[in-house]
Protein backbone atom coordinates (compact mmCIF):
# COMPACT_ATOMS: atom_id res chain seq x y z
CA UNK A 1 0.00 0.00 0.00
CA UNK A 2 1.08 2.98 -1.21
CA UNK A 3 1.56 6.34 0.89
CA UNK A 4 -1.13 8.28 -0.42
CA UNK A 5 -2.97 5.51 -1.55
CA UNK A 6 -7.38 6.63 -1.05
CA UNK A 7 -6.72 10.07 -0.53
CA UNK A 8 -6.95 12.88 -3.07
CA UNK A 9 -3.09 12.76 -4.11
CA UNK A 10 -3.19 9.01 -4.90
CA UNK A 11 -5.72 9.98 -8.20
CA UNK A 12 -4.64 12.34 -11.25
CA UNK A 13 -5.93 15.79 -10.99
CA UNK A 14 -9.04 16.09 -12.42
CA UNK A 15 -10.64 19.91 -14.01
CA UNK A 16 -13.15 21.01 -11.77
CA UNK A 17 -15.26 22.30 -14.21
CA UNK A 18 -15.47 19.24 -16.93
CA UNK A 19 -14.29 16.72 -14.51
CA UNK A 20 -11.63 15.49 -17.55
CA UNK A 21 -8.20 14.37 -16.54
CA UNK A 22 -5.83 18.01 -16.31
CA UNK A 23 -3.28 17.21 -19.08
CA UNK A 24 -6.66 16.55 -21.57
CA UNK A 25 -8.86 19.49 -20.73
CA UNK A 26 -9.92 21.18 -23.31
CA UNK A 27 -11.75 24.28 -20.90
CA UNK A 28 -10.84 27.88 -21.37
CA UNK A 29 -8.59 29.16 -18.59
CA UNK A 30 -10.86 31.77 -16.00
CA UNK A 31 -9.71 35.17 -16.44
CA UNK A 32 -8.36 36.95 -13.37
CA UNK A 33 -11.20 38.83 -11.66
CA UNK A 34 -10.83 42.05 -12.09
CA UNK A 35 -11.42 44.99 -9.29
CA UNK A 36 -12.44 48.39 -10.89
CA UNK A 37 -10.08 51.23 -9.18
CA UNK A 38 -13.48 53.22 -8.28
CA UNK A 39 -13.99 50.35 -5.51
CA UNK A 40 -10.74 50.56 -4.13
CA UNK A 41 -8.62 53.29 -1.59
CA UNK A 42 -5.06 53.41 -1.78
CA UNK A 43 -3.37 54.66 1.67
CA UNK A 44 -0.67 56.50 1.03
CA UNK A 45 2.01 57.54 3.64
CA UNK A 46 5.88 58.70 3.83
CA UNK A 47 8.31 56.64 5.51
CA UNK A 48 11.99 57.60 6.73
CA UNK A 49 14.23 54.76 6.58
CA UNK A 50 17.49 54.00 8.12
CA UNK A 51 20.35 55.98 6.89
CA UNK A 52 17.70 58.62 6.21
CA UNK A 53 16.19 57.47 3.01
CA UNK A 54 12.49 58.59 2.38
CA UNK A 55 10.26 56.48 1.13
CA UNK A 56 6.30 57.06 -0.55
CA UNK A 57 4.51 53.67 0.64
CA UNK A 58 1.09 52.97 -1.36
CA UNK A 59 -1.19 50.30 0.79
CA UNK A 60 -4.54 49.16 0.90
CA UNK A 61 -4.65 47.56 -2.61
CA UNK A 62 -5.18 43.79 -2.86
CA UNK A 63 -3.12 41.89 -4.38
CA UNK A 64 -5.70 39.72 -6.05
CA UNK A 65 -8.11 41.49 -8.45
CA UNK A 66 -5.51 44.08 -9.29
CA UNK A 67 -2.23 43.88 -11.11
CA UNK A 68 0.38 45.45 -9.18
CA UNK A 69 3.88 45.12 -11.25
CA UNK A 70 1.89 46.88 -13.46
CA UNK A 71 0.68 49.64 -11.31
CA UNK A 72 3.89 49.79 -9.37
CA UNK A 73 5.32 49.95 -13.65
CA UNK A 74 3.02 53.21 -14.03
CA UNK A 75 3.66 54.62 -11.12
CA UNK A 76 7.75 54.38 -11.44
CA UNK A 77 7.45 56.16 -14.73
CA UNK A 78 5.37 58.74 -13.37
CA UNK A 79 7.40 60.06 -10.84
CA UNK A 80 10.59 59.11 -12.34
CA UNK A 81 12.22 57.07 -9.56
CA UNK A 82 13.02 53.82 -8.75
CA UNK A 83 10.61 51.48 -6.31
CA UNK A 84 9.54 47.72 -5.68
CA UNK A 85 6.83 45.76 -4.81
CA UNK A 86 7.16 44.18 -1.27
CA UNK A 87 4.31 41.50 0.14
CA UNK A 88 1.39 43.82 -1.44
CA UNK A 89 3.11 46.82 -0.52
CA UNK A 90 4.14 49.20 -3.39
CA UNK A 91 7.37 51.51 -2.36
CA UNK A 92 8.71 54.32 -4.18
CA UNK A 93 11.66 55.74 -3.47
CA UNK A 94 11.77 59.68 -2.57
CA UNK A 95 8.73 61.79 -1.35
CA UNK A 96 6.72 61.78 -4.39
CA UNK A 97 3.30 61.90 -2.22
CA UNK A 98 1.44 64.23 -4.54
CA UNK A 99 2.40 63.20 -7.65
CA UNK A 100 1.32 59.45 -6.48
CA UNK A 101 -2.10 61.06 -5.49
CA UNK A 102 -2.50 62.65 -8.45
CA UNK A 103 -1.84 59.93 -10.85
CA UNK A 104 -4.02 57.32 -8.66
CA UNK A 105 -6.99 59.55 -8.75
CA UNK A 106 -6.54 60.10 -12.17
CA UNK A 107 -6.62 56.27 -12.71
CA UNK A 108 -9.50 56.68 -10.45
CA UNK A 109 -8.23 55.05 -7.07
CA UNK A 110 -10.09 56.77 -3.82
CA UNK A 111 -7.33 57.82 -2.11
CA UNK A 112 -6.18 58.87 1.38
CA UNK A 113 -3.06 60.38 3.33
Amino acid sequence: MGLFAGTQWDRPPRCERCDELEEDCTCEPEPPVRIPPEKQTARLSVEKRKKGKVVTVIRGLPEEGNDLPELLTKLKTTCGSGGSLKEGVLELQGDQLERVRVALKTIGFKVKG
